[in-house]
């Protein structure tokens, strides 16, 4: 498998473990210095540095939103060979969730990897609608 293929297969895999709420699987992925950089100007929003201020991110996400499904649009990795298990990947996706007061809700973003000897060290979203609704599903409007 070359080394583009297998990271695919890994973020793919980590956005499994997200729709199906499997938080230990997802954490698997990260390396213990990993940051998460989320958007908006609600309480979750922020920068997360290490792993388990991440677990503790999507620890809460988990409990704010019962239904969650990534559907993956694309997945670019800038280095195609990157057979030293570290890389740059994006991923264009739609995502269709539901909180847990039953408010049904969807969304499209970017979010861009950065993978160092085979970890997760860091993780950004880039979120298309950060507005009204996006704040309601948070309960943060």
């Amino acid at each position: 498998m070359t080394g583009a293929r297998a990271v695919k297969k890994k973020i793919t895999d980590l956005y499994d473990a997200i729709n199906s709420h499997e938080l230990a699987r997802f954490m698997s992925a990260w390396g213990d210095d990993g940051v998460f950089i989320y958007p908006g100007e609600i309480p979750s929003s922020g920068t997360f540095q290490g792993k388990g201020a991440v677990e503790e991110w999507f620890r809460k996400f988990f409990e704010q939103f019962t239904k969650i499904q990534f559907d993956i649009q694309d997945v670019c990795v800038r280095s195609v060979l990157g057979l030293g298990g570290s890389n740059i990947v994006a991923v264009h996706w739609n995502l269709h969730l539901t909180n847990r007061e039953g408010r049904v809700g969807q969304n499209n973003g970017v979010t861009v990897f950065k993978i160092k000897d085979a970890s997760v060290v860091q993780m950004k979203d880039f979120i298309f609608d950060l507005g009204r609704n996006f704040r309601l599903h948070w309960n943060a409007a």
